[in-house]
């Protein structure tokens, strides 16, 4: 879209004087951030728009995670698509398959003539938006990991040793047991718990959560998170649930409440609820790397991600490309990258703002924050562990919700939970292949 300011000539009796007429380039960026976090992101766009004349970003909110995919989607049918549209990562494979809809980051960077290198950003956040040949389909923008949350002043209260070893599941349980045993009404609970105890831990432990490299490597990929390692874990949890240690407090983050107001002792939770753990929690709180089990070869590998891509949308003008090549750029930039993690608790997505975050001395100021980046980038991650690139995966995740919930609920064991998990969404994989072939 063009927004053109119209110059005036104004004139006397003896002279006619023309005022310079500029054409600004209008970028139209969809996102899915309200209250703080869109605060931040129009502070970015502002920046942006005053660092230069030739382009102006318009951001307008568009609702949760899906509402804005759903948004982008008709606006598209409709010939009204905006320039980017921000999707979370489970929607990553149908964009993909919008055949005509998207148009890659890589070759909009390319085409600007915009400097733009793929290696420049982190291995475990990059790798589940490019391609299997490394070119990078959607530019990551808000982006993080599981993390052990721990309230210090619980476990202290609990007789829990300071020097205690959080970062194994084996060291969990006996943990447990005494803050139960101290009389403490939650001792451990989750946020998201799909992400974190099924998908996050196949990952980790560097085993499949689906064939063809969970998904990357074509459609025709099929469910595998029912072996061994998710079965253990997934039965472990369900048995700390039967004896009280364990609380499900639902889908999504409702746990995060609790553990925000001090009645929750450990919390598995994204490393962004940082700010809001540090702006409520009046008590003394710890930030550990998610726990892994101990008896599997190689473990720990590394962590996957969450959050949201930025997608550049087809039939656009050139010129609004350049425009979105020159905004990606800005926004990839160490200075902003740094800042954006530090307000709030998203992962660096580049090296460079890791760095530039450790040299301004936040981590240090600020204990346990650079536990995500260390627990994201030790390993290069493996084709169990770069991430999952799967379609309906939304609905997906229903079904394993579903299933899970009948392990806390002690009605199924996790064997039969997740056999079932994997045979209903495989269902809806080969729905999903023979809509896209």
């Amino acid at each position: 879209m063009k927004n053109f300011a119209l110059g005036a000539l104004v004139a006397s009796s003896t002279l006619l004087t023309p005022f310079a007429a500029f054409a600004q380039t209008e970028i139209q960026f969809w996102h899915a951030f309200t209250g703080r976090l869109g605060e931040l992101v129009d502070a970015q766009v502002e920046q942006f728009n005053a660092s230069q004349s030739d382009y102006k970003v318009v951001a307008n909110y568009k609702g949760n995670y899906s509402e804005t995919l759903n948004a982008g989607i008709a606006a598209f049918r409709a010939g009204e698509q905006p320039d980017i549209l921000m999707v979370f990562e489970v929607g990553t494979a149908t964009m993909m398959a919008a055949k005509g809809a998207v148009k890659p980051v890589y070759q909009v960077m390319e085409e600007a003539g915009v400097p733009f290198n793929s290696d420049d950003y982190i291995g475990a956040v990059k790798g589940y938006y490019t391609t299997t040949d490394g070119k990078m389909l959607s530019l990551p923008f808000n982006s993080s990991t599981p993390v052990l949350w721990v309230n210090r002043d619980l476990l202290d209260k609990a007789g829990v040793a300071k020097d205690v070893d959080l970062s194994t599941w084996e060291n969990i349980g006996p943990v447990l047991d005494k803050l139960k045993a101290a009389g403490v009404d939650c001792p451990m609970t989750t946020a998201w718990q799909s992400w974190i105890q099924l998908e996050n831990l196949s990952a980790y432990h560097n085993v499949p959560f689906a064939s063809e490299e969970n998904g990357f490597g074509g459609l025709d990929a099929k469910l595998e998170f029912n072996g061994p390692v998710q079965v253990k874990h997934i039965q472990t949890l369900g048995d700390w649930a039967k004896k009280g240690e364990f609380i499900y407090k639902g889908r999504r983050n409702e746990g995060g409440a609790d553990f925000r107001s001090g009645s929750c002792a450990l919390f598995t939770e994204s490393s962004a609820g940082y700010a809001g753990i540090k702006a409520e929690a009046k008590f003394n709180f710890e930030v550990h790397p998610l726990p892994y089990w101990a008896d599997v070869k190689g473990a720990p590998q590394n962590t996957i991600i969450g959050g949201a891509s930025l997608w550049v949308m087809e039939g656009k003008p050139a010129e609004d490309y350049k425009g979105v090549a020159e905004f990606l750029n800005f926004l990839s930039s160490p200075d902003v990258q740094a800042k954006w993690h530090q307000d709030t608790g998203y992962l660096p997505i580049t090296k460079a703002a890791a760095d530039l975050t450790r040299e301004q001395g936040f981590y240090k100021e600020n204990p346990g924050t650079d536990v995500a980046v260390i627990q994201m980038t030790a390993k290069e991650p493996t084709e169990n562990s770069k991430g999952i690139r799967l379609g309906n995966f939304d609905q997906i995740r229903t079904i394993i919700d579903e299933e899970l919930e009948a392990v806390w609920s002690g009605d199924k064991s996790a064997q039969d939970a997740l056999d079932t998990a994997v045979t209903r969404g495989n269902q809806l994989l080969r729905r999903f292949e023979q809509a896209n072939r």
